[in-house]
């Protein structure tokens, strides 16, 4: 009764015509990391299969998440006490960062090298990084801290900052549901490898480095924000334009209209709306009452729309109008905002962040069992399945 077929019989047989196309022109990854990873790869046993590296590496960048929110729930322990997050968490946020950054450069590698390439692959490593983009600054949060009068970012800047994050995976995605190809935006590689030194910087000299003025009066976490804005906004968003625009030129857009080109972004778009009236509006303000909650929970409510639009770009299918997690939403948003939950917002939060999660897991679970049938294959091993 709990498995649920959410991928439709058009869009399994969209699957099986699916041939992955994607550019990567980013100078760090071509001529510094990628032959990293041509070295890496071969170290990697011929047994283990692709997808167990990409849910390893997703693994480490949740378990780091889950320590960091024992130890500093409410963004504050860094800028109140910096000896409350202990050295090796943030060791350990290094080398976990950097792990998840080279097994999921590597699994895509390895799945040719076994050939053992499929869709399933390719949704399941897209799948989590979806959900891994919202994760990824969750933990960099607690290294700037919210905001306390002397040290730390507001938490309004740590809720535009992710949505800046996470519109630069959007757009990413949306760009290959327009023209079939996914351009690797350059700002994915040089997060990453800025994640793993900053990380490594707090290791070595302490939160303090991040709440002294660097240059000019400005902070490095003021630097580092910026840094991602800069990405996002100037680098990868006016790429993902020009590979539009182009591919309209040379007549190769997969969409013959505007309505069905932007459909995708009705969404996410939606998703957004709804969530900064809720962070305005707020009667308890529930964001500064429960950032950690919050931004989880936006975080998981973004991947699972995000999957459904993967699915539709590799399965060239219309993409939905609406998704039906946005009713409860745009119900939540109405009553917490017109006070009907009062001193209730809180606990019904959580209790909706616990919905919307099991909501996500269970998609992705019944989803993959889904294709591992289809394809006659196991999800984490390189033999056929059985049915």
């Amino acid at each position: 009764m709990w498995y649920i077929q959410y991928v439709t019989a058009q869009q399994l047989a969209g699957f099986r015509q699916y041939k992955y196309r994607a550019v990567d022109s980013n100078p760090l990854s071509v001529y510094i990391m990628q032959p990293l990873w041509n070295r890496i790869v071969k170290i990697v046993p011929l047994w283990i299969a692709p997808n167990l590296l990409t849910l390893t590496g997703f693994l480490m960048i949740l378990i780091h998440y889950f320590i960091l929110s024992i130890y500093d729930w409410d963004y504050t322990a860094s800028g109140s006490s910096p000896g409350l997050i202990p050295t090796w968490v943030w060791g350990f946020g290094a080398f976990a960062s950097f792990l998840a950054y080279t097994l999921d450069s590597v699994d895509g590698k390895h799945a040719r090298r076994t050939q053992s390439s499929s869709p399933l692959g390719e949704l399941f490593d897209h799948g989590l990084d979806s959900w891994a983009t919202s994760i990824f600054p969750l933990s960099f949060f607690s290294v700037c801290s919210r905001d306390n009068g002397k040290v730390g970012v507001p938490v309004s800047t740590m809720y535009f900052s992710w949505i800046v994050i996470s519109l630069n995976f959007m757009f990413s995605h949306w760009e290959k549901y327009n023209t079939g190809v996914l351009f690797l935006p350059w700002g994915y590689d040089i997060s990453q490898v800025v994640t793993v030194g900053m990380y490594l910087l707090t290791a070595v000299f302490g939160v303090d480095v991040w709440h002294r003025p660097f240059i000019f009066g400005y902070y490095l976490t003021d630097i580092l924000i910026m840094l991602i804005i800069v990405c996002c906004v100037f680098i990868s968003l006016p790429q993902t334009f020009y590979n539009i625009h182009l591919a309209y030129g040379k007549r190769t857009l997969l969409k013959d209209s505007l309505y069905e080109g932007l459909l995708p972004l009705l969404s996410p778009m939606l998703l957004f709306t709804l969530l900064t009236i809720w962070v305005f509006l707020s009667p308890s303000e529930i964001l500064v009452k429960q950032t950690r909650l919050f931004l989880w929970m936006v975080g998981v409510m973004f991947s699972n729309v995000i999957c459904r639009m993967i699915i539709c770009q590799m399965t060239h299918t219309r993409s939905e109008v609406l998704h039906w997690l946005l009713i409860p939403l745009a119900v939540m948003v109405y009553t917490a905002t017109a006070g009907f939950q009062g001193k209730w917002e809180e606990p019904v939060l959580a209790a909706f962040t616990i919905f919307v999660t099991a909501v996500h897991v269970h998609y992705g679970v019944c989803v993959g069992k889904q294709l591992s049938q289809h394809f006659n294959i196991y999800i984490f091993s390189l033999k056929k399945y059985t049915k």
